[in-house]
């Protein structure tokens, strides 16, 4: 079968909230629960990991501490630890973008440096400084949850987690919320991760070895001859092929 042709229908069957439930979990069930930008970046960063993990650690969060003090994030988050953050990692993190929020937006310093040059990347190290630069907390566990600023594709990390939520934040349909506006989808890169790798790889979408932001580059100008305004729309199917085994 044509690949395009199929791919276009696993995008029809899988376009529909039924495609997340308790039998087909994922953190975006959290996120669209609150239906709020900064509490749908900590449902990103933590997705990493068996989903059912995931989402337990997500649904034990409290996300109204994002509106309280530091002393009550600090009591009630330090005992809360998912796999590499330890419970002074998810404090620093919510006192960061707490900080964050009663400065300005998620979506203004993305969009602020993404529109130079409508350059996605860019846009993601703006996020990743800034929550960094508000919170002197250092660990490697804390490191890994926001991520670096990355000034390379080759070798450098996939940022998976980060296109991942800017898949959710500009993507608008049954699956994606599309809170914000302003950034093309054209602009979006896969979030790659093990299934949409392999998938890639045995559907002949990708040839690059190398789990790496310029796989996920490539396999995104790939599914750009397929639709070029909106690639990502591709990528929840084939995420979920590949999790069910069905390439």
């Amino acid at each position: 079968m044509n690949i395009k042709k199929r791919l276009d229908e696993e995008v029809l069957k899988r376009n529909s909230l039924d495609e997340i439930n308790q039998d087909n979990l994922d953190p975006i069930m959290v996120a669209h629960r609150h239906n709020d930008p900064t509490i749908a970046l900590i449902c990103a960063l933590f997705a990493y990991g068996n989903v059912k993990q995931i989402v337990k650690f997500l649904d034990s969060l409290d996300f109204d501490l994002l509106q309280a003090d530091d002393v009550k994030i600090q009591a009630t988050l330090k005992n809360h630890y998912y796999r590499f953050q330890k419970g002074e990692d998810v404090v620093a993190l919510f006192i960061a973008l707490k900080r964050l929020s009663a400065q300005t937006s998620l979506e203004s310093v993305f969009q602020e440096a993404y529109n130079v040059d409508k350059n996605l990347i860019e846009g993601i190290n703006a996020c990743i400084s800034k929550i960094l630069s508000l919170n002197s907390h250092k660990s490697q566990g804390y490191n890994f949850l926001v991520g670096k600023v990355t000034l390379k594709t080759k070798g450098a990390g996939a940022l998976k987690r980060w296109m991942m939520y800017l898949r959710w934040m500009v993507r608008d349909d049954n699956i994606d919320m599309g809170l914000w506006s302003g950034v093309d989808r054209a602009d979006l890169i896969m979030p790659l991760d093990t299934h949409t790798f392999k998938v890639g790889h045995k559907l002949g979408l990708l040839k690059r070895k190398t789990y790496d932001l310029e796989a996920a580059i490539e396999l995104t100008k790939k599914l750009k001859s397929f639709d070029k305004n909106d690639p990502l729309k591709y990528d929840f199917a084939l995420y979920r092929l590949g999790q069910e085994k069905k390439v």
